[in-house]
């Protein structure tokens, strides 16, 4: 990671899906940086492109226009192989739903995405174990999701996406299911990793309170990208 390049760079981003005999458009030219340790919340009503522009940055989607940036490698000019391994290395993904393996244990959730990017089973393990003791986790390593609760779930998934050690985290309504105080543990969790670990964020939120204790805040405007105050 280098610190004097944006982790992640937006310029001119635009996005459009057919919509009867025209277009609908998404993103109309959306500019945002993000460098390390910083993390953005992402507010906007439904349907504004929160989700498109998620799956832009992290490379699920191409952008019809513009350029994407991920640590300084210009995600365009990649095909879909080299894109893939881009996504692999430097981006990690939270979701509202935590999608853990449901017959593997916390412990082996963690350490599937390091077994699939080289690591031994010895060094994916002591990782996994040390990212689950660091969120509190380390009792519950050998416990299945079925036994743990919904905000240890969600802890889990966050581990998971960090695993890999990414520079860029991208996380859509990660508490949005859960009660505000499992929300407040696992955003405080999400909020300690990126301090610990330099890694930049975008975390979409509808909670406004979670929002304003992150770096910055951004919305979509009109397809826009905009920083709030």
């Amino acid at each position: 990671m280098n610190e004097s390049l944006p982790v992640l760079a937006l310029n001119g981003v635009t996005r459009r899906y057919p919509e009867g005999d025209g277009f609908l458009e998404i993103l109309r030219g959306a500019d945002g940086m993000l460098w390390p340790g910083q993390a953005v919340a992402l507010v906007a009503p439904s349907g504004a492109g929160k989700s498109t522009l998620l799956h832009i940055a992290g490379l699920l989607e191409r952008p019809d226009g513009g350029v994407v940036a991920i640590d300084g490698e210009v995600a365009s000019e990649l095909d879909d192989r080299a894109r893939t391994a881009l996504r692999r290395d430097k981006i990690g993904f939270v979701y509202q739903f935590h999608h853990l393996l449901p017959e593997f244990t916390a412990l082996e959730n963690v350490m599937t995405p390091q077994l699939i990017a080289g690591l031994s089973k010895h060094e994916a393990r002591e990782r996994a174990y040390e990212l689950l003791d660091y969120l509190g986790l380390g009792a519950r390593a050998n416990h299945r999701p079925s036994e743990l609760s919904g905000g240890e779930q969600q802890r889990v998934a966050i581990a998971r996406a960090v695993a890999n050690a990414p520079a860029l985290l991208l996380a859509d309504e990660p508490t949005g299911n859960l009660d505000p105080q499992t929300a407040e543990k696992v955003f405080s969790a999400l909020m300690t990793l990126v301090r610990a670990t330099g890694l930049a964020a975008v975390i979409a939120t509808h909670n406004l309170e979670l929002a304003a204790r992150m770096d910055r805040r951004w919305t979509l405007r009109n397809g826009l990208l905009v920083e709030l105050e």
